[in-house]
């Protein structure tokens, strides 16, 4: 059983809730769908890797009525290494021509 410590209270220990579980299973599959659509409809770059503007991605009406959240999504990948841009936060309009790159070549 897996482990979380609650900030603010007594350093107690609770065990993660099903729903946390859940929820981080849904960010992995989210995740991975973004990845297979990157490959399959991104550009390679000359170092080979996949990319794709956020604008395409924001569009994209299987992206939308896929992922939750596509900023969410993102910024999850981002955080465990999966694609890489450089803005801090990803708004529509204003980083349409942002770049994504995937990362993970496997």
């Amino acid at each position: 059983m897996r482990y979380v410590r609650l900030a603010w209270e007594k350093c107690t220990l609770q065990p993660l809730s099903d729903n946390t579980m859940a929820n981080a299973a849904q960010v992995d599959h989210e995740i991975e769908f973004l990845v297979d659509f990157i490959r399959a409809n991104g550009k390679k770059s000359n170092d080979n890797k996949y990319q794709i503007t956020f604008g395409e991605l924001f569009q994209n009406d299987q992206i939308a009525n896929t992922l939750e959240s596509l900023a969410g999504t993102l910024k999850a990948a981002k955080k465990k290494k999966i694609v890489t841009y450089k803005a801090e936060l990803l708004l529509q309009g204003v980083s349409d021509k942002e770049i994504i790159t995937l990362e993970k070549q496997d």
